[in-house]
């Protein structure tokens, strides 16, 4: 408000200003005489400021003149000036907005659009560093590997993009599954861009799949060193790689080193289970039983699972299964409410023939927990008490529906693996495989297996019915050979002489073959010489 006052007062006070001076030059008196040469020429004090002013406009526009026509020489000479600058600003306006406009193609996925709207950038702007990565990266969207190839190697030559090409160029070579040259890309990447996070991954992945444990060890330690990587994943990875050379190691039967290898694995990551195992069974080798028991307690009690129990069975292999089942006390106890301690508890029962303490050992885990390999302990452990048939079998067509209880699942992709590895065989991820349960762990069957355990009960009991009603009689066999190999007569035996006066009716082939049609069933014999059988067999 202030401000708009003070400009009012300065203007009326220069229009008075002006409106004094013209007075007083009407009222003055006097004359200014001018003569050129034969010329004379009077002007009052009115017409001398007026032609003072002219003057001054005429000289101005003399020199403006001028200054153009000198411009315009410069201009033709090729030097910057006032009119180049001016179509310079325009050519850039219009490769800025053609810069935009290729960029938004790029993200609208016009792969073409983005290639012609980047062409004509470069037309305007003459800056191949902005543009050719547009023009590549259009091209990549089009399907034309060859055209951003070199596009990328244009963009190589030049110092300040050096490193956008040949990420490019290891990009390509990846995608064509060319893992030797994208290797040498990649070392070529970190070297110009050590720090880069994605050309660290990329370049550990393709060292890992080569099995180049050494020059990983060395990328993970870059991205520790520059802060990609916390120092506790630093610590587990570097286990998996010392662990992954020690396997090479073992290829080439040098037992001191996987020994080290694995030990250093094993120190530097005690809950890896391969390492563990590796470590207690280079201790073994070495006659280090307390260090191998102290290495597999360890890992069990980070995690127990049947590869740490299998090498602590290791430890003393000529035990008796009595010996055995006090010696793995020492591990059970570590977490004795755990699946995997209740089944391996229940399994060294079954090996000392102790089939209570089995079941007790279980508990409910085979009903509350249902896995394949616990179901399978349950059907052990009733045939080792002497249960029927159809219970046994009923719990072995359960196991065929259960989860498979866990196992090593890659936490990418979820792909399920037999063994433990350092990468993953599916999606090339590393350090990704952990022992857990699959999500998808039950086996996708049809809905009638959930009847499978009642169908062979149901067999089971029409097989029984059938042989109290019509035996068939069957040849013993002989002392070398086993019930399950003895020939079957099917003519009609010879009378017993203890029971001669019974007649035994004939066998015709029509009830031979309803005998043989039963299911379950190929031969239908007498359950006592079944159950000797059975016992025969066990």
């Amino acid at each position: 408000m202030l401000w708009s006052l003070i400009k009012v007062v300065v203007f009326f006070a220069i229009i008075g200003l002006l409106a004094v001076g013209a007075g007083q030059l009407l009222n003055a008196d006097g004359s200014i005489r001018i003569a050129v040469a034969n010329t004379e020429v009077t002007l009052g004090p009115l017409q001398a400021a007026i032609a003072a002013i002219l003057l001054i406009v005429a000289v101005w526009i003399t020199l403006k003149v001028l200054a153009l026509i000198w411009a315009l020489i410069r201009f033709l000479n090729g030097d910057e000036t006032a009119v180049s600058r001016y179509f310079s600003r325009n050519r850039e306006k219009k490769g800025l907005n053609a810069l935009a406009e290729a960029m938004l193609a790029l993200a609208a996925g016009e792969g073409k659009e983005a290639q012609a709207k980047a062409e004509r950038a470069e037309k305007y702007l003459d800056r191949p560093d902005l543009t050719n990565l547009l023009i590549a990266q259009g091209a990549e969207m089009t399907g034309d590997t060859s055209k951003a190839e070199g596009v990328y190697k244009r963009l190589v030559q030049d110092d300040r993009t050096k490193f956008v090409g040949v990420r490019g160029l290891m990009k390509q070579q990846l995608q064509a599954g060319n893992s030797e040259t994208a290797l040498a890309l990649a070392e070529k990447a970190f070297e110009l861009k050590p720090k880069h996070e994605e050309t660290q991954d990329t370049l550990l992945k393709l060292q890992a799949a080569k099995h180049d444990w050494a020059g990983a060890r060395q990328t993970l330690g870059a991205k520790l060193k520059y802060g990609t990587l916390p120092r506790d994943v630093h610590k587990r990875r570097d286990a998996v790689l010392a662990l992954s050379e020690a396997k090479d190691v073992v290829a080439e039967d040098s037992s001191i080193d996987v020994r080290e290898k694995a030990i250093e694995a094993n120190r530097k990551s005690p809950d890896l289970i391969p390492a563990a195992v590796m470590a207690a069974r280079g201790y073994i080798r070495n006659n280090q039983e307390r260090y191998a028991t102290r290495v597999l307690k360890k890992a069990w009690e980070a995690q127990p699972h049947p590869d740490l129990a299998a090498a602590y069975a290791d430890i003393a292999p000529n035990e008796t299964p009595a010996q055995r089942v006090r010696r793995f006390s020492t591990l059970t106890r570590l977490k004795p409410d755990h699946p995997e301690t209740k089944m391996l508890l229940a399994e060294l029962q079954i090996a000392n023939e102790d089939f209570p303490a089995a079941r007790r050992a279980l508990g409910d885990l085979a009903t509350a927990q249902p896995t394949a390999r616990a179901v399978t302990i349950m059907a052990a452990i009733e045939r080792g008490e002497g249960a029927d048939d159809a219970v046994v079998r009923g719990w072995l067509t359960r196991a065929l529906t259960v989860s498979r209880g866990p196992q090593w699942v890659c936490d990418n992709c979820h792909t399920v693996h037999s063994e433990w590895g350092p990468i993953c065989g599916n999606c090339g991820a590393f350090d990704t495989l952990s022992w857990t349960e699959p999500s998808e762990g039950t086996v996708a069957m049809p809905k009638q297996t959930e009847m499978l355990p009642l169908i062979v009960g149901q067999v089971e009991d029409k097989r029984t019915e059938v042989e109290d009603a019509e035996p068939v009689v069957v040849e013993e066999p002989k002392p070398d050979q086993t019930p399950a190999a003895a020939p079957v007569k099917h003519e009609e035996p010879a009378p017993d002489p203890a029971e001669e006066g019974v007649q035994t009716p004939p066998v015709s082939e029509d009830t031979h073959q309803d005998a043989v049609s039963v299911p379950e069933a190929e031969v239908i014999v007498p359950q006592d010489q079944r159950k000797e059988a059975n016992s025969k067999a066990k």
